[in-house]
């Protein structure tokens, strides 16, 4: 594991910012995205088609009458949106510091279920790497990023590994903040901490109940909605609705190994917290980084967090602009 520190500063979270529960909390809290926000403000909707007629939904926010530092691509977590809290935060402070910046839906995220018959799957990348490549082929003379959170980290780090070599020519940086390495273990973190638990499960079987008011010829979620663990209702859906024996197969597809990013050729940022309560440090000890990959890891932070003090901005918002304003030549 190589670990190091931003040149921008330090981050040292006081008092109850540095309970990882809170600050897990916090990161999706909507109160964080009140205000004024001109990246919002700005937002068209695009609609990009990929190979095999799939359809994703997304946000392009641009600098019309100015001409924008660089276009900064965001994907969110799983059960998250364009519109959670961080991805809003987060592009309101790209945003306003001269970046075009484009939100990005995974399948049925973001009220797009209705775009796809077929069910998401942490497995599909290929989807969200052609998305990536359609946007980013947009950008002109732009220097392009790209930042994901969770499993949004989890899918730029697979892209590094997949198609490191190729995504080098249209991305000059990529940053993955909290990233899933084992889905297993973080399935089963999630399902030990109740508050967190409950948090995915009703935003999760929420959107199943949508999927299948929208496709009842092909889906019936009644009893797996009766179900009360994250574990439980992945391996029903994987039972019945795909082609995984076993719910470890379907894990070890989209698991981030010890050498996967080991000959990564893409400059990219792995920013985690030690005290995170769904991705397991010893996940990143295992990690062998190669030259191109920096790994920087708090003692605080959470899932998604990094916040501290008023007004609960996140440090990764101060971060990411250190690092792109240092790579956009």
């Amino acid at each position: 594991m190589t670990e190091t520190t931003l040149a921008l500063s330090s981050y040292f979270p006081q008092g109850l910012l540095c309970n990882p529960q809170i600050q897990t909390i916090l990161a999706s809290s909507h109160f964080r995205a009140w205000g004024r926000n001109p990246m919002v403000t700005a937002g068209k909707s695009v609609e990009i088609q990929v190979e095999g007629g799939i359809r994703l939904l997304g946000a392009l926010s641009a600098h019309h009458r100015t001409t924008a530092k660089g276009l900064v691509i965001m994907l969110h977590g799983w059960e998250g949106s364009i519109d959670s809290t961080y991805m809003l935060c987060t592009g309101r402070s790209l945003f306003e510091s001269g970046y075009d910046v484009f939100r990005l839906n995974f399948r049925d995220h973001g009220r797009s279920q209705h775009l796809n018959r077929g069910l998401f799957y942490a497995v599909l990348l290929e989807e969200i790497y052609q998305a990536v490549l359609q946007i980013a082929g947009k950008a002109g003379a732009m220097p392009v990023f790209l930042v994901g959170f969770s499993l949004g980290g989890n899918f730029v780090l697979r892209i590094l590994k997949n198609h490191g070599y190729e995504a080098a020519k249209l991305i000059q940086h990529a940053v993955a903040i909290s990233p899933v390495l084992n889905p297993r273990e973080s399935t089963r973190y999630v399902d030990a901490h109740p508050l967190i638990r409950r948090y995915f499960l009703r935003k999760w079987k929420r959107s199943l109940q949508t999927k299948a008011a929208l496709f009842p010829d092909t889906y019936d979620f009644s009893e797996i909605l009766q179900l009360r663990t994250i574990g439980a209702i992945t391996e029903a859906l994987l039972r019945r609705y795909s082609d995984y024996d076993t719910p470890e197969s379907y894990f070890n597809a989209y698991a981030v190994k010890d050498r996967d990013l080991a000959a990564n050729p893409l400059p990219a940022t792995i920013i985690v917290a030690a005290d995170d309560p769904i991705i397991p440090l010893a996940d990143f000890k295992k990690l062998t980084t190669g030259p191109a990959t920096r790994l920087v890891v708090h003692d605080h932070g959470g899932h998604n967090g990094f916040l501290a003090g008023w007004p609960l901005r996140s440090w990764y918002d101060l971060a990411m602009l250190h690092i792109f304003n240092e790579h956009r030549f």
